[in-house]
């Protein structure tokens, strides 16, 4: 690897090139991103997760870079035309685009038009023509006649020359540069409804006739209109001239092409023939190739950014706030087939099941609040956690009238559950659960969550958790990875007790594999309980490498070693043991023992292997041993009689929790079956750019109803409780900036649905929405 790829991963990261050397040294070693942000911050000098995360994810696409590369250099050095220049101009191509365009005129091809015109001898035509522009076309084709190669006539032959020159002009690099920074600046994305697609394709229909400035589309319109091409309804195109008069038969790149290559068209015999070279090397050859390559830098771009807000959503969804350690009663509502009830004690052990039927249909009530208290009572529940999906307003509303019946003061949850089906019907669950039938195994999966989000939804694949934007449209294995790196960072974050791990959350561990995490487990049911870290060390498969990235991860609570239970990794009890013999403290003496590591200076126990930052984080994991870092537990209070839509009445102010943040605004759960939207405009009287600025999921927050469209169920909510339905509410300062091009755009106001427990579609992922934006927008003006 070459010392500009260092440079330029520091440059972008905003870091010291000696911090990349040392970070990439690591990852090279086999070291993971968790150990590495959290166990070698001398190394790096702090990179954190985040800045350790884009750092790989650079390495790999400037690797491939470089592999690429090294390929075309060969390639182009064995047909014995790599001259000097060329030869930098590789060697200083930053991009894979720009790689391409220079390798583009030694590629391996298919005979062209072009082609077969220079192997009938044609080119020096071409060339004369297109330098003196003086001469006749007519008269000179009639020297490079050639009917056996099939120039028969003039004609054909200056057809020939003209696709020789079209050919080299779509290969100039040069010239494709500075054809695509025009068309980056300039260019307007153009989507058209098919002809007869209007009515099939009405979910659409705000893009039937659309444009807009191409580096101006938001992600998510790019996906909604990429979307709509997928399923034939839209065409979309590359519009190079929107400012240009539409009389004009012309295009500014066709200026640009002569610009390039000095020349100017006018009344000479040839100008003519010039012209039409110049016109289908742009409209043939070289919009086509444009068209292709911006837009699918677009979709690339609306992608990872689609990617970065499911990962973002799913990262607070994942380090909510967990209730902890108490025996709760889990429900899955249903109406027909009933409510499924699971009881589990502390730890998460299943307890006891049953199925009731309180809502209609059926309405058992008296029965099925019987069969409820009679759980209650027996297992000692302290808390109760309902599925918000279908019926699960009846069902609170019942639990709600059988506490108060009963005397009961038990905490009660409207809980997520997203993917709660997908795990039930899963091997993991058949598993851990094969005598208990599919539809209970959701009912407790919705009561461990409440007790530790994290340890429950890693069971799950995330993309079936369901916090994403149009996360069906982007590249399935980048959204994965993705994912799959923000898990694996929410759990080494909190960290997991060995002793009560399921394979799952310890597959999720730093340094484990599967195998190696079923292996703890097997273990674990065959020797019981761990009762010190090094025991891991006889896990089969479970080698130093691996034990040395999971350690520190890893809790042994109640062990021999009181420093098991804290994120204080192993190689550096040394640093502990040297604290105690030097301030005659016990290591039980100084954990928590807050006034006494407060006198102890971390620079006193530095040394070359554990530096200032480590000792420092040794020093705070002693005052606070295996600390969460998530936030204190606390939920949304839904008012009383608000269950439904209908319920609602504009000015009305609810208590709710963010249920998912996207680029245009976030939706709020207040309990009625139905998500609904505070636009990006109504979050903060300030101006923001980023919703995430203001709220994440999970969040419990006051909103405000400013309208409501019952016939299609959209809510349009406000954050700024002084905002007056009807009335035209601007953001106190800098004007209205936060509604300046995030207003009337469909994607930006489609709404999750209150999903049943299967969703995985995304949320907002849809392209309806449009009237409920019409809505809020109408709302605001008014």
């Amino acid at each position: 690897m070459t010392t500009s790829i260092y440079q330029q991963i520091a440059s972008e990261l905003n870091v010291r090139d000696a911090q990349v050397i040392a970070a990439v040294t690591l990852l090279d070693d086999g070291n993971t991103v968790p150990f590495i942000a959290r166990y070698r911050k001398e190394v790096t000098n702090g990179l954190d997760d985040t800045q350790l995360r884009n750092l790989e994810s650079r390495l790999g696409y400037l690797r491939e870079l470089e592999d690429r590369r090294q390929v075309i250099l060969k390639s182009i050095d064995e047909q014995g035309k790599l001259t000097d220049g060329l030869k930098k101009d590789i060697l200083d191509a930053d991009t894979k685009n720009r790689l391409e365009d220079l390798y583009l005129p030694y590629k391996q091809k298919r005979r062209t038009k072009g082609q077969i015109a220079i192997e009938a001898g044609i080119e020096p035509l071409a060339h004369s023509l297109w330098q003196h522009p003086e001469h006749d076309p007519e008269s000179e084709a009639t020297r490079y006649l050639n009917a056996e190669a099939g120039f028969a006539d003039t004609k054909a032959v200056l057809d020939g020359a003209r696709a020789i020159l079209m050919e080299q002009f779509a290969e100039d690099a040069a010239l494709l540069d500075k054809i695509r920074r025009h068309l980056n600046h300039n260019a307007e994305l153009q989507a058209r409804v098919i002809a007869g697609k209007e009515n099939e394709g009405a979910k659409f229909k705000d893009y039937f006739e659309h444009d807009e400035l191409l580096t101006k589309v938001p992600s998510h319109r790019a996906l909604a209109m990429f979307r709509g091409r997928n399923e034939g309804i839209l065409q979309l195109s590359l519009n190079a001239d929107p400012q240009q008069d539409e009389k004009s038969t012309g295009s500014y790149c066709e200026n640009i092409i002569c610009s390039h290559y000095d020349i100017t068209l006018d009344t000479a015999p040839a100008d003519r023939w010039r012209k039409q070279v110049v016109s289908f090397a742009w409209r043939i050859k070289i919009l086509m190739h444009m068209e292709t390559e911006l837009m699918g830098n677009l979709r690339e771009l609306a992608e990872n950014d689609a990617i970065r807000v499911f990962a973002d959503n799913l990262k607070d969804l994942l380090m909510a706030a967990p209730a902890g350690p108490r025996c709760t009663l889990g429900i899955d509502p249903g109406l027909r087939t009933g409510c499924k009830v699971a009881v589990v004690d502390n730890t998460g052990k299943l307890l006891d099941t049953a199925t009731i039927y309180p809502t209609a249909p059926h309405n058992k009530t008296v029965e099925s609040a019987r069969v409820v208290m009679a759980l209650v009572k027996k297992h000692h529940v302290d808390l109760i956690a309902i599925g918000n999906g279908t019926a699960s307003r009846e069902t609170d509303t019942f639990v709600a009238g059988m506490l108060k019946d009963a005397g009961e003061k038990i905490q009660t949850v409207m809980v997520s559950e997203a993917g709660a089906s997908v795990y039930s019907a899963s091997e993991l669950a058949a598993a851990e659960f094969p005598g208990l039938d599919v539809s209970l195994r959701g009912a407790v999966s919705i009561a461990r969550r409440l007790q530790d989000p994290l340890a429950e939804l890693v069971k799950i694949d995330p993309k079936s958790i369901g916090v994403g934007q149009y996360q069906h449209d982007v590249s399935q294995s980048q959204l994965a990875k993705r994912l799959d790196a923000v898990v694996e960072d929410c759990v080494n974050a909190v960290g997991v007790d060995v002793n009560s791990a399921s394979a799952a959350l310890l597959t999720r561990v730093a340094g484990l594999s599967t195998t190696m995490a079923a292996n703890i487990v097997a273990f674990r049911d065959e020797n019981g309980r761990f009762g010190e870290r090094k025991t891991l060390l006889k896990v089969p498969r479970l080698g130093p490498k691996a034990y040395e990235q999971c350690a520190g991860f890893l809790r042994v609570m109640k062990g021999k070693n009181p420093l098991d239970s804290s994120s204080v990794h192993p190689e550096a009890y040394p640093v502990v043991k040297r604290i105690a013999d030097n301030t005659g403290k016990a290591v039980n003496a100084m954990i928590g023992n807050h006034d006494f590591l407060r006198s102890v200076k971390a620079s006193e126990y530095a040394d070359d292997t554990f530096g200032i930052p480590t000792v420092t984080d040794i020093l705070a994991e002693l005052a606070k041993p295996g600390r969460d870092p998530r936030p204190e537990f606390k939920t949304a209070t839904f008012a009383d009689g608000v269950n439904e839509v209908k319920d609602l009445l504009p000015g009305m102010v609810l208590e709710g929790s963010i249920t998912n943040v996207t680029a245009f605004g976030a939706f709020v759960d207040i309990g009625v079956h139905q998500d609904g939207l505070v636009h990006i405009s109504a979050l903060s009287d300030k101006f923001i750019s980023d919703p995430r600025e203001v709220v994440k999921a999970g969040d419990v927050v006051k909103v405000k109803v400013m309208d409501v469209d019952l016939a299609r169920k959209r809510i349009a909510l406000s954050m700024r409780l002084n905002d007056e339905p009807g009335a035209d509410n601007k953001p106190a300062s800098r004007g209205n900036a936060n509604r300046d091009t995030r207003s009337a755009r469909p994607q930006e106001r489609s709404q999750p649905n209150r999903a049943p427990s299967n969703n995985n579609q995304g949320g907002n992922s849809s392209a309806f929405g449009g009237a409920f934006a019409d809505a809020f927008a109408k709302a605001k003006r008014k």
